[in-house]
């Protein structure tokens, strides 16, 4: 169980909303944010032995962050997570994986690609 000290980043969970015309005949996909939003996550750079435990079997070619939050029954692999670091650059990062470690529902293990601008 990570402690809440090593949790430093507050984020913000969100899900796929519906789409939204965007004119040309298109649609834009819009974002909800779950119920509790937000939550304290402690995100680190995935290790390759990380990745080899938790994501085994999948191709992974992008940055890569293993985020460990409190257990909350919304998140998804449709799932996201967006936050602001220190500096003030906002991040947003794809949940690619969800791992619940103890079984016991008190904490997930997120496997997650930060999407770049």
């Amino acid at each position: 169980m990570t402690g809440a000290g090593a949790r430093r980043h507050r984020v913000t969970l969100q899900i796929p909303g519906a789409a939204v015309p965007d004119g040309d005949g298109a649609y834009t996909q819009t974002w909800t944010d779950l119920a509790p939003p937000s939550v304290f996550a402690a995100i680190a750079p995935a290790t390759a032995k990380d990745l080899e435990h938790l994501a085994a079997g999948t191709v992974l070619a992008a940055e890569t962050l293993i985020v460990t939050v409190p257990f909350h029954a919304g998140i998804t692999t449709k799932a996201r997570l967006t936050w602001t670091d220190p500096v003030g650059r906002a991040h947003v990062a794809n949940i690619t994986g969800v791992t619940n470690p103890d079984g016991r529902c008190r904490e997930l293990t997120l496997v997650c690609v930060e999407v770049v601008p």
